[in-house]
């Protein structure tokens, strides 16, 4: 059941655009990870965001040309300081957040499901291909059904 006063549902370009601006926002403020952005990468959003807007609209849409190496930049971050399960679980938890208190529908839905599908791989294959989903507090990777987000608006 969504808690949220969602809009209709991710629609194009201009709704990821949205949508991307008040995830990063968050997640540059985040005291997990948000390091990772502003400390380690140096991530300047008006650069970040057309970039990631096209690797979002191809992977929903299928409309944008994204031909970039999505990969590479997480190698470097995780060899400046290993991502943990607990890291790429709170993406996830603020992925969800801001998606559902934007939109919901099918697209909403597939964003969410990518987004997990993107950090558990990212985690996989930095981490080795037999790591644990548990972090080093115990808390893990968490299924997101389980928790109950509030919206970020």
């Amino acid at each position: 059941m969504n808690h949220f006063a969602a809009d209709a549902d991710i629609s194009g370009r201009a709704d990821l655009d949205v949508v991307l601006r008040r995830f990063y926002t968050a997640a540059f403020a985040d005291a997990r990870i948000g390091p990772f952005f502003t400390e380690i990468a140096g991530t300047d959003l008006e650069v970040h965001l057309p970039r990631i807007t096209d690797f979002w609209e191809r992977a929903l849409f299928r409309t944008a040309d994204y031909r970039r190496n999505a990969f590479a930049p997480h190698t470097a971050l995780n060899s400046a300081r290993a991502m943990t399960a607990a890291d790429f679980g709170r993406w996830v938890q603020l992925w969800h957040a801001t998606i559902d208190g934007l939109h919901h529908g099918p697209y909403a839905e597939r964003a969410k499901a990518q987004g997990e599908r993107i950090a558990l791989t990212l985690h996989k294959r930095l981490a080795g291909r037999d790591v644990s989903m548990e972090s080093e507090d115990g808390l893990g990777f968490i299924p997101l059904a389980a928790l109950e987000l509030r919206s970020l608006v």
